[in-house]
């Protein structure tokens, strides 16, 4: 299938679409999956551009196959043919090759179903809006969930695409493996006034400076080394003229977490350090809103995946190592039913730096096939073990 893969990839790749407006990307998909025979197609679970693709033979266990949708604000500087046709925005963390990789695994269980060789019921979930939440602060995975696209489901798998490992190399870690993603809106409120006379007021910015030597101290002094954490400021806007002391600062940022106690520490610690402000006679106010729980990954769904890795790919390194303090909406998902997801070494192989939100990302497509080969045997021997 690989030829069939890197085409359904590329045309993908070419026309890529914002989170909660993959409205050519959905049809393209369900248009595919309407040719599989068996397949039941259903558009607009949970939001209008979601698609579920349903494999099933009327009885045994449950699987879904979750794969993302959305596209990244990145101008895309590679030189394909194939490279997006939308201005601004990219298919830049893989998405492309997750749907094409579902849509292979969709392809071949539909041949299997056909010929009476599996029982059960397999669940394609093609999702939209990983990358960005709504107005509600939600993402895909929660509207897709509270529509009921995982009931009745057994167990939830997923990958993803990493350019910093080789094809070959995969990474599959038990328990917490990506973070918690919460972010922070804070103001700090002074009295403002004139440049030239900062005495008859009270100035936020100059009451900044030691809320932000407190914020950028609180992991490395109030949580342990032994657990992962990130407070990063991403934006501080304040003013409009060099000779107005301005009466507000606006802070924004992101918390970054495995272990939901710690998750709890950050954020009480984060209050303390924007209290200091009520020192220096000013104010404030914190909003968190927390994105996705931390993925935690099941135990038993790896163990399968590492038996499949192995028998089919014995040549291939498996690497028991966390993913990183990047977050993944699929966390929602393995929050309701036992899941995981692995990362697959896609990287180019040709010396250069390709990372995941960059405007040069790129894939080897020779991860296609191998993709399609893990997640579609691990589906068959889901079927077949009853986990």
């Amino acid at each position: 299938m690989a030829d069939q893969l890197s085409k359904w990839r590329r045309k993908l790749h070419s026309i890529p679409e914002l989170s909660f407006q993959e409205v050519e990307t959905s049809k393209f998909i369900a248009s595919i999956l309407e040719k599989i025979p068996g397949m039941q197609v259903e558009v607009g679970v949970g939001y209008p551009t979601a698609v579920v693709g349903t494999l099933s033979s009327g009885s045994g266990p449950t699987i879904a196959v979750r794969a993302d949708m959305d596209a990244l604000p990145i101008q895309e500087e590679t030189n394909h043919d194939f490279k997006s046709r939308n201005e601004g925005v990219m298919h830049a963390c893989g998405h492309d090759a997750h749907m094409a990789i579902g849509l292979g695994v969709a392809s071949l269980l539909g041949e299997s179903f056909q010929k009476g060789e599996a029982e059960g019921t397999v669940k394609f979930l093609f999702q939209p809006a990983e990358e960005m939440a709504d107005v509600h602060g939600s993402t895909g995975a929660p509207y897709m969930i509270k529509a009921g696209a995982l009931d009745n489901v057994d167990h939830v798998i997923s990958l993803h695409m990493s350019p910093e490992n080789q094809l070959g190399e995969v990474k599959v870690h038990d328990g917490y493996s990506m973070a918690n993603v919460d972010v922070f809106d804070a103001v700090v409120f002074g009295t403002g006034g004139h440049g030239a006379y900062p005495h008859l007021g009270t100035d936020p910015v100059w009451m900044l400076g030691p809320v932000l030597q407190a914020m950028h101290g609180i992991v490395s002094r109030r949580i342990s080394p032994l657990d992962s954490a990130v407070i990063s400021v991403g934006s501080i806007q304040s003013g409009a003229a060099g000779n107005v002391i301005p009466s507000e600062v606006h802070i924004k940022g992101t918390i970054r977490s495995y272990d939901p106690d710690v998750r709890e520490l950050l954020h009480a610690e984060l209050e303390k350090s924007l209290s200091l402000v009520r020192v220096f006679d000013g104010d404030y106010k914190l909003t968190i809103t927390p994105e996705d729980p931390s993925l935690k990954n099941h135990p038993a769904v790896n163990q399968l995946f590492r038996e499949v890795i192995r028998d089919i790919y014995p040549e291939f390194k498996v690497f028991d190592t966390p993913f990183g303090l990047g977050g993944e909406d699929f966390a929602h998902m393995t929050q309701v039913v036992p899941g995981a997801m692995f990362f697959l070494g896609c990287a180019v192989g040709d010396g250069k730096t390709r990372e995941l939100h960059t405007p040069s990302f790129d894939i080897n497509e020779r991860v296609l096939p191998a993709g399609v080969s893990i997640m579609g045997e691990t589906v068959k021997r889901f079927l077949d073990k009853e986990m």
